[in-house]
């Protein structure tokens, strides 16, 4: 929250602006006089990697809690998945057939954010990356009913800017992978994810395994259709070899729709916290 209590010391911004208009000198040019904080040669030194994590978690959260922001729904799901109007555009026939997963995101945010606005936009807000694809499709969503929406984007090598429908005031952008995880799970009250690829599958099964071994809540996590995440993984297999609990696929469970993922959403009872929690 917004601390509004006055401070007797001399504020960071004055001096920073200040330090912008000293007289022009060789000592006043040196790296060295800059102002720690405005130094980002500085910031961005290798052993200075600490105080960036902690900038990187801090500067979300204070924005999100400044927002009203206290729970999320999360959509995982991969950003090269088109719209259906531009599915012929796909690169693979597999990529067009999953199109449908597009239309079903969007559908699913705006059940979603009618939900949120009931509690004036402070619970199950849409968050996603803010990439394209199933991510695009969430923001607008929440964007087709009126409500707000945040998106976590990461730098990557190639460029990407946010999906249009992210709402500005919500939008982030990373340099940790591990510290965009995070915030995707802080709020979370439901984790809903749609076909996707590494991306996708890294979030989820970070998601499980927090949840599996006891560091995380358990909340609703959402698979959205079954063909394809049975195609992709033998769930039954990892079971059947002992290296998780039968127990443990109940974890999470196979949706078709956006009515039903919301159904369960509404549904949901939390269950007792596990007797036993397995190792990985």
């Amino acid at each position: 929250m917004k601390d509004d209590r006055r401070s007797p010391f001399r504020d960071a911004h004055l001096d920073r602006d200040t330090a912008d208009h000293v007289p022009d000198t060789p000592q006043t040019r040196a790296p060295t006089y800059r102002l720690a904080f405005a130094d980002e040669d500085f910031l961005c030194r290798d052993e200075l990697r600490p105080v960036r994590l902690q900038l990187e978690l801090l500067k979300p959260e204070l924005a999100l809690d400044e927002a009203g922001i206290e729970s999320t729904v999360v959509l995982f799901g991969g950003a090269r998945i088109p719209a259906p109007a531009d599915k012929d555009g796909a690169r693979t026939k597999t990529l067009a057939d999953l199109s449908q997963f597009y239309e079903e995101a969007r559908s699913f945010a705006r059940l979603m954010t009618r939900k949120s606005l009931e509690t004036e936009g402070r619970e199950f807000v849409i968050v996603t990356g803010g990439g394209p694809g199933v991510m695009e499709a969430g923001n607008r969503g929440a964007e087709d009913e009126g409500g707000r929406s945040i998106g976590l984007n990461i730098v990557l090598p190639h460029e990407q800017a946010p999906n249009p429908y992210v709402t500005p005031e919500l939008c982030f952008n990373f340099h940790y992978f591990a510290i965009r995880k995070m915030h995707f799970l802080m709020r979370a009250r439901a984790i809903c994810v749609f076909p996707g690829g590494f991306g996708t599958l890294d979030e989820t099964f970070e998601a499980l395994t927090l949840i599996q071994t006891g560091r995380m809540q358990r909340v609703p996590v959402l698979l959205f259709g079954r063909a394809f995440w049975e195609r992709i993984i033998n769930w039954d297999a990892l079971s059947e070899a002992g290296t998780i609990s039968a127990e443990d696929l109940n974890l999470f469970r196979f949706v078709e729709t956006a009515e039903e993922a919301a159904a369960h959403i509404e549904n949901w009872q939390p269950e007792p916290p596990r007797s036993d929690i397995p190792g990985r």
